[in-house]
């Protein structure tokens, strides 16, 4: 069985990503310590070093996830800060900065980065448009789900099978999934 060390710290983003691999054979190990993040304003370098650093560091293959909100309104903020504002404001203070907007156009991306030991690291963007919800809206998932809102449900009300299905980290995942197929046809 062909193993994939997953870096997050974050039990949600565990759980998805080894719900999804492991339905293909793959087995995912968590490594909860972090790597020294990049201060960009995109996500897919941030990625692409975390899965660089982590697999020569343990000599496994690696895989990152760097996610991010990116709300119009608010010129793409909180974007590859969204973890920091999360902790640190939360989904109420992140509605009150939207008080009185009418665009309320956001969307969720996911870099997955991996890489395998001694190769350059490749990444796999994955993005979901929706809107930032006036309230807080369903009890699932974690993080800004319940604000954010697609075809007319916020992440936190879809659960977490239905939101699995659709999600940028799902999309993202995919794009990993179909080159892994490939290299594995190759060789």
């Amino acid at each position: 069985m062909r193993k994939i060390v997953f870096v997050t710290g974050n039990k949600g983003k565990f759980a998805e990503v080894r719900d999804i691999l492991s339905a293909r054979g793959i087995e995912v190990i968590q490594e909860k310590n972090g790597y020294p993040e990049l201060q960009e304003e995109e996500l897919e370098p941030i990625a692409a070093y975390g899965a660089q650093y982590v697999s020569n560091k343990l000599n496994m293959p690696v895989m990152v996830d760097d996610s991010g909100i990116f709300i119009k309104a608010l010129n793409g903020f909180p974007g590859p800060y969204s973890r920091y504002v999360e902790d640190n404001l939360g989904n109420l203070k992140v509605l009150k900065l939207l008080e009185g907007e009418k665009d309320r156009a956001a969307y969720f991306k996911t870099v997955i980065g991996y890489c395998e030991p001694g190769k350059e690291p490749l990444v796999f963007p994955g993005v979901v448009e929706g809107k930032i919800a006036y309230e807080e809206r369903g009890t699932g998932g974690f993080g800004y789900d319940p604000i954010f809102e697609y075809h007319g449900k916020t992440f936190g009300e879809l659960g977490d099978a239905e939101k699995n299905k659709i999600s940028h980290r799902r999309r993202a995942i995919d794009k990993f999934l179909e080159w892994l197929d490939s290299q594995s046809l190759e060789n």
